[in-house]
């Protein structure tokens, strides 16, 4: 884990190094005044009658404030690297981690969450931040100072400084205990976190649902319930981590009163061979241990809350998108045939079930195909797999006469244009959105795709026309416009397929009709895919499939279904009333 996330360092290396540097020189002159401290304090004893003279106690103090003032300067540059450093650092990993997820595949995004994601790269990212600061600044100078005071403390103590070697271990252990006993609590709080955040995500996308139905309370209690079950389990990990700062405490004060006590007795008994300079620096680099061993204590809490965020972090880094360009992919896709070749389908290799079963279909370039079924038929299951957004469990799915796994995935993507069940369109103008599907299309082609898509009219009603800014998840557009706006932007991909996946069912019949005349006129080479609940948005394809738990009941012309296949025929006569046709 920890090799993985030093990766993202990179070019903030140099600042991590200065920081770690300019913070041990700060560590240095801070051990060294209060041995100049006792060379002076020692100095202003009189002896023989004799005060120290002024010029001496000027260079003494010149001394102090110079080292007083080199190490204000080093610690403010080694607080300024650290900053540059942890903020870069944290920037890495999280330009690392949204990179890894666009690489990922239908399936590796089903196994994660959004809610997990998002918590991922934001509080776990922030965690792992603080870390790293803490990591190359304050346990870097939290051992140098130790080592540092101890040198001095057995200088100027001798025997006295056993004091302080004498508290480390006990410390250690109950640092140890504190830590064994935090982690799985703060392993389980994460979970609960990614809980929470998914429970405000669905509320907040749901709002004008929740409204409608009077559901604001239910949401209430069903939020207070997971906040107060993320408040007890970090509640529960502060109780355990609390016990920290009273043990630091206890040994602090406990380590003082026995310097000052043993100190005491020295000065007295020896009279006066171990000198009261001595004695106070020693109580000195004491504090300075002990306080080097509370920043420990500090740099550990921070640790055994970022593990954790650091574990989930890498689960994303090294999670592998379960599709691959092949080693010579094909780069160029002939024409819009697309054949399954006896394929079936599962999403997850443990499944027990296949989703789609023993497929076999051909379709000519430039044929316009209808798929109707009922509520988990697999009608969108068949369809993800001409763009390779799945792959095939068995048989093969061929675009052009090529198997979709040969091709580079982009170029597939590209001459596939697929304008998927539930439409997104993203905060930003109308224009940007329809450049989407081409970032080079000129205004005339936008709004030629908007013509064909029936779009262009409600466009130009807006007062800024194609300039009208869209809220994000286009929440200010109908869901009619907002599917024609999102077929707009397929067709300016000019593709070679293109699947409608149920995506005019907002629209009313008419401007259904007036799209499908639109794409036999004006695109009749481009393989058209209808994916519908009615019957009137596909009765005019060249043929018509019939889908039913994941298998093709039937095949055939409006016509031909009518005569032959029950289950068309029943969705005709309940959608026509015993089977007169709607009039267009």
């Amino acid at each position: 884990m920890i090799r993985k996330l030093s990766k993202c360092i990179r070019e903030f290396k140099l600042p991590s190094i200065l920081s770690a540097l300019f913070v041990t020189l700060e560590v240095v002159f801070e051990c060294l005044i209060p041995f100049i401290i006792a060379q002076l304090v020692n100095a202003i004893d009189v002896k023989d009658g004799a005060a120290i003279e002024l010029a001496q106690l000027l260079i003494y103090g010149g001394i102090l404030v110079a080292m007083a003032i080199a190490s204000l300067l080093c610690g403010a540059l080694s607080g300024a690297f650290c900053a540059k450093a942890s903020t870069g650092f944290a920037r890495n990993l999280r330009k690392d981690l949204y990179y890894k997820v666009q690489e990922f595949s239908f399936e590796n995004i089903d196994k994660f969450s959004t809610p997990s994601l998002v918590t991922r790269m934001t509080t776990d990212i922030t965690n792992v931040q603080f870390s790293f600061m803490m990591i190359i600044r304050i346990a870097v100078r939290a051992p140098i100072m130790m080592i540092f005071s101890l040198v001095m403390a057995f200088i100027m103590g001798g025997v006295l400084a056993w004091i302080f070697v004498v508290v480390i271990p006990p410390l250690s252990l109950i640092l140890f205990l504190i830590m064994r006993k935090a982690m799985p609590v703060f392993k389980r709080v994460f979970k609960k976190y990614d809980a929470m955040n998914e429970s405000i995500q669905e509320n907040v996308k749901g709002i004008r649902v929740v409204k409608a139905y009077v559901r604001e309370d239910y949401e209430k209690e069903k939020f207070d319930r997971t906040a107060e079950d993320v408040c007890m389990d970090f509640t529960r990990a502060e109780r355990i981590l609390a016990w920290n700062n009273p043990a630091m405490q206890f040994f602090f004060y406990g380590v003082l009163s026995a310097v000052l006590f043993i100190g005491s007795y020295l000065i007295l008994k020896t009279n006066g061979a171990t000198n009261f300079g001595e004695v106070s620096q020693l109580i000195v680099y004491g504090m300075q241990i002990l306080m080097s061993l509370m920043m420990f204590s500090m740099v550990f809490v921070m640790i055994v809350m970022s593990v954790e965020s650091g574990r989930r972090i890498c689960e994303i880094l090294d999670e592998e998108s379960t599709l691959h360009n092949p080693a010579h992919p094909v780069y160029e896709v002939a024409d819009g045939s697309v054949d399954f070749d006896n394929v079936s389908f599962k999403y997850a290799q443990n499944a027990e079930k296949n989703v789609l079963e023993n497929i076999d279909l051909h379709i000519k370039s430039g044929e316009t195909i209808g798929i109707i079924g009922g509520t988990g038929s697999s009608k969108t299951s068949l369809v993800n797999l001409i763009s390779r957004l799945y792959d095939a469990s068995e048989g093969a799915v061929k675009v052009g006469g090529v198997d979709v796994r040969d091709y580079d995935i982009a170029t597939l993507r590209n001459q596939v244009a697929v304008v998927l069940q539930k439409n997104v369109l993203f905060s930003g103008t109308i224009k940007e959105n329809l450049r989407w599907g081409n970032a080079s299309a000129t205004d005339g082609e936008l709004e030629e795709a908007c013509r064909l898509a029936q779009a262009d009219e409600f466009v130009r009603a807006f007062p800024k026309g194609y300039d009208t800014y869209i809220e994000q998840g286009g929440t200010n557009v109908s869901g009619g416009q907002k599917q024609r706006l999102c077929i707009a932007r397929a067709l300016l991909k000019k593709p070679k397929i293109l699947i409608l996946d149920d995506s005019t069912s907002a629209v009313d019949t008419q401007t259904d009709a007036l799209i499908r005349k639109s794409f036999r006129e004006y695109i009749p080479e481009t393989t058209k895919i209808i994916i519908a609940q009615r019957i009137s948005s596909v009765e005019d394809a060249d043929r018509i499939i019939v889908m039913e738990s994941g298998k093709i009941n039937g095949i055939g012309t409006h016509e031909q279904l009518l005569k032959t296949n029950e289950i068309y025929a029943e969705v005709y006569n309940s959608q026509n009333k015993g089977g007169k046709k709607d009039e267009e």
